[in-house]
């Protein structure tokens, strides 16, 4: 692939963009991805290109929440080589079999993961997390684990899913998303190494985006510990609104053609 400027502007404004959001609430595969493909990266080298980009982005925004002291390192650092694992298993089913037979159910939850958190306007407010009990722990490390997989499999929204699980056992959005960035890196990085083990991985433009992603995901991270809760939850509708359309508007395509 040849470089000119234009792809380099490209590559570095969207992976911004994209780091930016995705530092807290999940979603930046939206703007990544399309960008990715748009410079003329096959879709498969486009997904695995974006996860190396993306896997820096998401330890620089994990960093950041972990000094800020919105990361509970016990829970997470018991969940994360599991979730890596999960991931990677995602990765390789995806070589095999369509991500496209999941998207029906994604739109699914995605619509009740909104709905949900639009009835509940005082939801994520405050911090209400206890010790969970052993049956509901299996529960909670059951389906991080499904999102796991999930983000290696076919990724759109994880970042989502990790926050909405978090805030079902009562973390505030804040830490909710902190800990979300954490699992989140866990789940690019154990995807990643299927990519690359799978040779679908453009390390020169997926080095350049990360660049651009370590800038905007230290911007993002320090934007929301900034503007609290009330931001984060409204980014967090914002970004899932635009998956919902996203995933009906594939869909749909998908059974046009």
């Amino acid at each position: 692939m040849e470089w000119d400027l234009t792809l380099i502007i490209v590559i570095v404004l969207f992976g911004f963009l994209a780091a930016f959001i995705d530092s807290v609430v999940g979603g930046g595969g939206l703007i990544s991805t399309p960008a990715l493909l748009a410079v003329g990266l096959p879709p498969a080298v486009a997904l695995g290109t974006n996860k190396l980009a993306s896997s820096f982005g998401s330890l620089t925004s994990a960093l950041k929440f972990i000094r800020s002291g919105k990361v509970d390192l016990k829970i997470v650092g018991k969940l994360f080589p599991f979730i890596f694992i999960a991931a990677a298993g995602g990765a390789s089913l995806a070589s095999f079999l369509p991500a496209s037979v999941l998207k029906p159910l994604v739109i699914i939850i995605l619509t009740v993961v909104m709905i949900y958190t639009l009835m509940r306007k005082d939801w994520g407010s405050i911090r209400t997390y206890q010790k969970l009990s052993p049956g509901k722990a299996v529960i909670f490390t059951i389906i991080l684990l499904c999102i796991g997989f999930y983000d290696g499999f076919l990724g759109g929204g994880t970042g989502s899913f990790f926050l909405f699980t978090l805030l079902i056992v009562g973390f505030d959005f804040l830490s909710a998303a902190g800990n979300a960035k954490v699992l989140n890196f866990a789940s690019n990085v154990g995807a990643l190494v299927l990519f690359m083990i799978l040779g679908k991985v453009d390390y020169g433009i997926g080095l350049l985006m990360a660049v651009s992603m370590i800038i905007g995901s230290y911007a993002g991270a320090q934007f929301a510990l900034r503007q609290g809760v009330g931001y984060v939850k409204a980014l967090f509708v914002i970004v899932t609104s635009a998956l919902i359309l996203k995933n009906i508007y594939d869909y749909v395509q998908q059974w046009l053609s």
